[in-house]
């Protein structure tokens, strides 16, 4: 007798301007605008294979547009151009300005096709400055 497996749910996609300072579990799918490296330390062929690489890369789908923080082997994949499927993302807070991320808990992939939209460009999430506002209850 087979067992049988919970099925697998449908991941909700997430829109660019539906992203929130604080949330988490996101799935889209966005094309990569541009890609800046901001940091590589270690190298690949060095003691331990250990290298800590980190880009910032322009993502955005056409709502709009988030600063994505690709680390070690992600960046590879954030190409200028491509379209990407980024699986439970996160929004990281960095100098009060929403970043997107993928952690051990998520995954980046390389969408079969590309994406068919047109990124917003005039709607950078990442340049909106949040503030942090301590809330008493009394």
């Amino acid at each position: 007798m087979a067992e049988s497996k919970p099925a697998l749910r449908q991941p909700v996609f997430t829109k660019v301007d539906q992203l929130r300072p604080g949330t988490n579990g996101h799935t889209l799918t966005v094309k990569v605008v541009n890609t800046k490296m901001v940091m590589q330390k270690g190298r690949a062929d060095g003691p331990r294979g250990r290298q800590m690489r980190i880009a910032e890369c322009l993502v955005g789908d056409e709502t709009g547009m988030i600063i994505f923080t690709a680390r070690n082997e992600q960046v590879d994949m954030m190409k200028e151009g491509s379209t990407v499927i980024l699986r439970n993302a996160k929004i990281d807070m960095f100098k009060g300005s929403m970043r997107l991320a993928v952690d051990k808990w998520g995954r980046v992939e390389d969408a079969k096709e590309p994406a068919s939209f047109t990124v917003k460009e005039d709607n950078n999430l990442s340049l909106i400055e949040f503030e942090l506002v301590n809330v008493v209850e009394e």
